[in-house]
């Protein structure tokens, strides 16, 4: 029942055109209703042999009303079912650009987004049409049953008893069919969730020669949808099988046993013509009806996978307004700060530092450290186990998120760009930055000489994932992006991993820049960019192990100079 609750409350804010799609609908059954006895009124003036003309009119008026009223409510309803699914899209897309980040870690892009196009298109039809065709096909299944048992009551218990039957068997098959829809929308999930995961690493994909094995992966889920549909195809037909026998079996009875009462004189040949009629009639009612549930059970399917959404956690502070953010560069501190990922050790372990308002402190150690896991803590995408992280002296956890976020800048490790042009993907973070604030942060991260270069300037498309772009200059991208924003505190997270040594360089010059109006915090397995730090935080499987510059980590931290050995800093390694 909640799911059902759910689907009309999808369809409650369009009550007014369903209503009055409903009241069209109801009229155009009533004129088809109208026709059997009107072609009984025909019959008889052919018996009789009075005029034909106002009953042929009469027949011809309920013929033509009953046809534009029927296109007018199929109109009507297919507008109100877009309306229907636009709202649901939109929410969808809402929540989904809004679920917390563990979620989306447990959860496929490509299942996510079938929610939002394939599992949300079945409520077109189960939200406005279904609903109207069961009452429309209930109304016009009843009508149809007092027109018969005015015409006959002998011929009308024949043709009842057989439809029961029909009804019997049906209601059975329905729920079978709901589970049936479900499954197929999970497989045609799984087979979105596999492409998506393919072709968002195409090019790892193609590298390694693994196009065979992830066709294999994506066919595999295709043909559970393939097997999914066969099945729903199979109870699809017998529905289909029933409901011919359904009409042609009492059609054959009230033929056989009206044809021997007309010989008999029992009946008047008119009334059986009419009988017959209304039999035909029937179809499109009884038809609609169990078209109507059939449709309900693909949106009650539907509903369930839209529902899981809906469930999920969402970050509900991200909209919040903001202040304009401003002042000094703030300080930041960590207490005792633990965090795990489900199912996995520590990731942190009682951390514990802090970073000297406008300073710049790099984070570094061995891959799987924690540092990036800790760069998440502080945009918040987590919440620690316990301990506290401080902004200013104020805990960030009694801060909304778009506060947080807006106070800090974030250069990822991967260095994303966004299909759309280079001055989009320039100003995502800071949509109002004026074109000065963008040629400063386009001459600090040396993208200068790109713009010029590019036949379109700024208005260059970067392609998909930015693949128009080198791994150095969607590197710099992103740090001119983070920097436009001027945010309070910047994270670089691997900034310079794909920089050579001389827009390295330049980048230690724009770092140097940021730091005189923000906090900055480095992560870097490359020591030669932060060796000149004001402060080098050294982490070991989640814990803090040394603090310090990096002549006194080299003298104090065996870690720290191992890790500087590798990488020819120490003074006698340069020496050699």
């Amino acid at each position: 029942m909640g799911s059902v609750r759910t689907l009309l409350g999808y369809a409650k804010s369009h009550w007014i055109a369903l209503t009055v799609g409903l009241v069209i609908a109801l009229a155009s059954a009533a004129a088809n209703l109208a026709q059997p006895l009107a072609t009984k009124t025909v019959v008889d003036a052919l018996a009789d042999g009075s005029s034909l003309t106002r009953p042929v009119l009469l027949l011809a008026i309920l013929v033509v009303v009953g046809s534009l009223l029927a296109g007018l409510y199929t109109y009507l309803l297919d507008r109100t079912a877009e309306k229907v699914v636009f709202s649901v899209r939109k929410q969808l897309i809402g929540r989904l650009l809004r679920l917390r980040v563990p979620e989306l870690d447990r959860s496929a892009p490509g299942d996510l987004t079938a929610r939002v196009t394939s599992d949300s298109t079945l409520l077109q039809s189960a939200t406005t049409q279904s609903l109207i065709s069961i009452v429309k096909g209930a109304a016009g299944g009843i009508g149809a049953v007092i027109v018969m048992f005015t015409l006959d009551a002998r011929l009308s218990g024949l043709t009842l008893g057989a439809l029961g039957l029909v009804g019997v068997v049906i209601g059975l098959l329905l729920p079978k069919i709901r589970r049936v829809i479900t499954k197929a929308q999970e497989a045609v999930g799984e087979v979105g969730a596999g492409l998506d995961r393919a072709l968002g690493a195409a090019r790892t994909v193609k590298a390694s020669g693994a196009e065979a094995r992830e066709e294999a992966a994506v066919t595999e889920a295709a043909h559970k949808a393939m097997q999914a549909g066969y099945a729903g195809a199979k109870f699809n037909a017998l529905v289909g099988g029933i409901m011919n026998l359904a009409f042609s079996v009492p059609f054959l009875i009230v033929l056989g046993a009206g044809g021997a009462w007309v010989a008999t004189g029992s009946i008047e040949l008119s009334t059986l013509i009419a009988f017959l009629l209304t039999i035909f009639y029937m179809t499109e009612p009884l038809s609609e009806l169990v078209s109507g549930f059939s449709t309900l059970q693909q949106g009650l399917g539907a509903v369930k996978r839209i529902r899981e959404v809906e469930e999920l956690a969402i970050e509900t502070d991200v909209d919040k307004a903001v202040e304009t953010v401003g002042g000094e560069a703030p300080g930041i501190a960590l207490h005792g700060v633990k965090f795990q990922y489900a199912g996995r050790s520590a990731a942190l372990d009682g951390v514990s530092f802090e970073a000297p308002a406008g300073g710049r402190t790099a984070i570094v150690g061995p891959s799987g450290a924690g540092k990036t896991t800790l760069f998440a803590l502080l945009q918040r995408f987590y919440e620690p186990e316990s301990g506290l992280i401080k902004v200013d002296g104020v805990d960030i956890a009694k801060m909304t998120r778009a506060e947080v976020r807006r106070r800090i800048g974030y250069v990822e490790q991967d260095a994303p760009a966004l299909s759309g042009t280079l001055e989009s993907n320039l100003r995502y973070a800071a949509p109002d930055a004026t074109d000065d604030d963008l040629n400063e942060v386009l001459h600090a991260t040396r993208l200068t000489d790109l713009v010029e270069r590019l036949p379109d300037g700024l208005n260059t498309m970067v392609g998909t994932r930015g693949v128009a772009l080198s791994g150095g200059e969607r590197q710099r991208l992103a740090i001119a992006r983070a920097l436009l924003r001027r945010p309070q505190v910047l994270l670089m997270d691997e900034a310079t991993s794909q920089l050579d040594a001389r827009n390295e360089v330049a980048l230690r010059e724009a770092v140097d820049q940021a730091a005189e109006r923000c906090t900055v915090l480095l992560i870097a397995h490359r020591l030669s960019t932060v060796v000149s730090a004001d402060q080098i935080v050294v982490l070991e499987r989640g814990r803090v192990v040394a603090t310090g510059t990096h002549d006194q980590l080299l003298d104090a931290s065996p870690l720290y100079r191992e890790l500087a050995a590798s990488q020819l800093l120490l003074p006698e390694a340069v020496e050699q």
